[in-house]
């Protein structure tokens, strides 16, 4: 009997944890917009957008604040963050290691990892939202500190062991995944505005006639300014553009994006964040605040902020997976920058 070839060791994949990224790994343009449309076009949006609605912010100071504040985001990612992603081209916590010795940078890694795992964390939660819509499971109000039904507990594990196996696989995963989704999840939020739109007009008796019209919506019944609701901070102008461009500053001006520029090709790839400032945090942000305003609009005493039925409401099934999907392409990345934080710890381990 002829011998049998040895069966051929799984492939692993190699992140260049600890070395530059090679000429051969490198990515064009179009990845990362996938990917930072698909991270920031996510189901934290409509935890975000009703904030502004709670705050009391303006219409002016909203879309004015957000459209200057997510500028200088992407300012920042294209002028500091990247040029030095593209110089180096490695991970900023091997960066640390070098400069710091490691004993120093080891304490900054475990906070790191441990951050972006309560971030991953969060979105992962905002995914299981629109899980219990369909199973009709109780879901955590804001008051709560722990969960409340163990079908909730049961759903967070269930999304969160689908965003640890797609992040395990590597950064190119990650962002192959993000490009198939984006497209229709900016669909989807789209659709969340002008349904909000839709359902205003009809809540108020309101006839658009002209753009002056529209804005009179926009300064009486959705963004009204006056006080905020009893808890929150009134915001300002100055709150939203600061909110906008700092939302973010642990992955541009902290550098954590390092990590994933490490992959472009040229340093002006850092525009490519544009794709998820004006798609998620700016687009996605004022059609969740539509939402939540028409909710406290129709009975001003409901003010719970949960995403899957404010989706459910507005799209119907096509909102809950788009709810699902979009909190699920945040998480990965997040838990991706959270392994190679936690990597640099044990560098013998495998990501």
């Amino acid at each position: 009997m002829p011998d049998l070839p040895a069966a051929s060791p799984p492939e692993t994949v190699n992140e260049y944890e600890r070395e530059p990224v090679p000429e051969k790994a490198r990515l064009g343009f179009k990845s990362f917009i996938g990917q930072y449309a698909g991270e920031h076009t996510a189901g934290t949006e409509l935890m975000i957008g009703p904030l502004f609605v709670a705050s009391g912010v303006a219409a002016f100071d909203l879309l004015v604040g957000l459209l200057l504040g997510n500028l200088l985001a992407v300012l920042s990612w294209t002028f500091l963050t990247a040029p030095i992603a593209t110089r180096s081209r490695l991970t900023l916590y091997f960066q640390l290691e070098k400069i710091c010795g490691r004993k120093l940078v080891t304490l900054y890694n475990l906070a790191n990892g441990v951050m972006f795992c309560f971030l991953a964390g969060s979105m992962i939660t905002v995914s299981a939202t629109a899980v219990g819509v369909w199973f009709h499971f109780p879901m955590p109000g804001l008051n709560d500190l722990y969960p409340n039904s163990v079908g909730w507990v049961v759903a967070v594990l269930a999304v969160g062991i689908m965003v640890a196996v797609v992040a395990a696989y590597g950064y190119n995963f990650v962002a192959r995944i993000a490009n198939y989704a984006a497209p229709w999840m900016t669909i989807v939020f789209i659709a969340f505005g002008v349904v909000g739109l839709r359902e205003f007009l009809v809540a108020t008796n309101t006839t658009i006639n002209s753009a002056g019209d529209l804005w009179n919506l926009c300064q009486t019944a959705i963004w009204k300014g006056g006080a905020p609701l009893p808890g929150q901070v009134k915001f300002t102008f100055w709150h939203v553009t600061f909110f906008a461009w700092f939302c973010n500053m642990a992955m541009h001006i902290g550098m954590s994006d390092l990590s994933v520029f490490r992959y472009a090709r040229k340093p002006w790839y850092g525009l490519a964040t544009a794709s998820g400032m004006y798609l998620g945090h700016y687009l996605a942000w004022i059609a969740a605040s539509i939402l939540y305003a028409l909710q406290i609009h129709r009975n001003p005493g409901n003010t719970a902020v949960l995403p899957g039925p404010l989706a459910d409401g507005a799209a119907g099934v096509a909102g809950l997976i788009c709810v699902t999907i979009a909190g699920w392409t945040t998480a990965n990345p997040t838990i991706y920058r959270a392994g190679l934080a936690f990597q640099a710890i044990f560098p013998q381990s495998s990501r």
